[in-house]
C-alpha cells in the first residue's frame, strides 16, 4: 500500500517531529566531512517550514550506547544545517523531558529545532514504549525521513508512530520507496543487477530475490570467486567462502532455471601483494599463490555491453578492491557505463555510493540510496519497520 506522504498533510501551526538521519562522519576537530545526509533531508525540512509547521528534528549520531558522549552531540549537524538552510536552527539539550518540552513550547510556526542525540538514551534502541510516548508527546504529526535507519525498529523510527494520529513519510523515504520498489516490481526491462562486494553471506537473500526480477545478474568483487570455484575454476589465493560454494552452485542453477543470464568475470587483475602491487597483471586463469583483486578488460567489456542494453540497472557493491587505485579500474568503468547507459539507474548504499562519487558520475545516476543496510533489506523483500509503522495513504 502507498504510504501517507507529507504532501497529504496540513502542517500549519502543527508541531511536527521529523526523524532524520544526521549520523554524518566527523573529523578529529568535529567538522563534518560529508554532509550528504543533511542535504538529502532539506526538501522535507523546507517543505514543512514553508507550510508553517514547527519542525522538530530528531536523529542519532554514532553509537553512544545509551550514554551521553560529548563528541557525539548534534551541535555540528545543527551548525551545518543552519548554513544550508540560511536561517537559524534552534537546539535542545535533550530529546525528551523538560528541556525538550520547553524548547518545543517556545517555537514559532516555520521554525526549525534540532533535538539532542536520541541514542544518548538506551531506551531508543530498545524501542521502549514509554520513551516512544515521550517523543510522541512533543508533536501532533510524525514524519519519518531517515531511510538509513528504517530497517531498525527503534523508538524514534517505529515506536513513536504508535502514539501519534498522523505518521507520514518525507520526500527522501518516498523517493527511496519509489526507486527501490521499482527494482523489485515493475521495472522497465531489460533489468540488469550488478552485485559486488566481498562476501556472498551478506547478500544471499538479495541474490535469491533478484533472480525472479532481473534479466541479467552480474556478479563481481571478491564474492565472484566463490562462484567461480563452484564452477570448478582455479581461484589461487582469492577470497573464497568455502562453506558457501554449494550455495553459489545452487544460485547458478536457479538462474539457469529462471532463464536469467548470470555473468561472472572472465579475466582478473592478480597480485602476490595487494599493498605493493607492482607485479599486478591481467590473467584469464588465476595462478596458485596470486590473489584476484579486480576484473580485467574482457570482463569490463562483457559487463559494459550488457549494461548498454539495459533499461533499468541496480548496482550494489564494488567490482574490485577499489580503495587501492590499481584495483579500481573495473569499479570505475562500471560506474561510468551505468551513467552513460541512459537506463534508469539505482545505486544501493555503502561502498557503491562512494565508488560512484569517486568516479565523478553521481549526477548521472537516477537514484543513489542513502541506506546501505536498509536498501539491501528492501531489495531482499523484507518489510522495513520504520516504513511499515507509517499510515497508509
Amino acid at each position: 500500500m502507498p504510504k501517507l506522504s507529507i504532501r497529504d498533510v496540513d502542517f500549519k501551526g502543527k508541531r511536527t517531529l521529523v526523524r532524520v538521519d544526521f549520523n554524518v562522519p566527523l573529523d578529529a576537530s568535529l567538522n563534518i566531512t560529508d554532509d550528504t545526509r543533511i542535504k538529502e533531508a532539506l526538501p522535507t525540512i523546507k517543505y514543512i517550514a514553508e507550510k508553517s509547521g514547527k519542525v522538530i528534528l530528531v536523529s542519532h549520531m554514532g553509537r553512544p550506547d545509551g550514554k551521553v558522549v560529548e563528541k557525539m552531540r548534534m551541535a555540528p549537524a545543527a551548525k551545518k544545517l543552519e548554513q544550508l538552510l540560511g536561517k537559524p536552527v534552534l537546539t535542545a539539550k535533550d530529546c525528551v523531558g523538560p528541556e525538550a518540552e520547553k524548547a518545543v513550547a517556545a517555537m514559532k510556526d516555520g521554525e526549525v529545532l534540532l533535538l539532542e542525540n536520541v541514542r544518548f538514551h538506551a531506551e531508543e534502541e530498545e524501542n521502549d514504549p514509554a520513551f516512544a510516548k515521550q517523543l510522541a508527546a512533543l508533536c501532533e504529526v510524525y514524519v519519518n525521513d531517515a531511510f538509513g535507519t528504517a530497517h531498525r525498529a527503534h523508538a524514534s523510527t517505529e515506536g513513536v508512530a504508535k502514539f501519534v494520529k498522523i505518521a507520514a513519510c518525507g520526500f527522501l523515504i518516498e523517493k527511496e520507496i519509489k526507486y527501490l520498489g521499482m527494482i523489485v516490481s515493475g521495472a522497465q526491462k531489460p533489468v540488469v543487477a550488478i552485485i559486488g562486494g566481498a562476501k556472498i553471506s551478506g547478500k544471499i537473500d538479495v541474490l535469491t530475490n533478484l533472480l525472479g526480477k532481473v534479466d541479467t545478474l552480474i556478479i563481481g568483487g571478491a564474492m565472484a570467486y566463490t562462484f567461480l570455484r563452484a564452477k570448478g575454476l582455479k581461484t589461487g589465493n582469492s577470497l573464497v567462502e568455502e562453506d558457501k560454494i554449494s550455495l553459489a552452485a545452487s544460485i547458478i542453477e536457479a538462474a539457469a532455471e529462471k532463464k536469467v543470464k548470470l555473468l561472472l568475470p572472465v579475466d582478473h587483475v592478480v597480485t602476490a601483494n595487494k599493498d605493493n602491487p607492482s607485479d599486478a597483471k591481467c590473467v584469464k586463469e588465476i595462478p596458485d599463490g596470486l590473489t584476484a583483486l579486480d576484473i580485467g578488460d574482457e570482463s569490463i567489456k562483457l559487463f559494459t555491453d550488457e549494461i548498454k542494453k539495459s533499461k533499468t540497472v541496480f548496482w550494489n557493491g564494488p567490482l574490485g578492491f577499489f580503495e587501492i587505485p590499481r584495483f579500481a579500474t573495473g569499479t570505475m568503468a562500471i560506474a561510468k557505463a551505468i551513467a552513460d547507459s541512459g537506463a534508469t539507474s539505482v545505486v544501493g548504499g555503502g561502498d557503491s555510493v562512494s565508488a560512484v562519487k569517486k568516479s565523478g558520475v553521481s549526477g548521472k545516476i537516477t537514484h543513489i540510496s542513502t541506506g546501505g543496510g536498509a536498501s539491501l533489506e528492501f531489495i531482499e523483500g523484507k518489510e522495513l519497520p520504520g516504513i511499515a509503522a507509517l499510515n497508509e495513504k
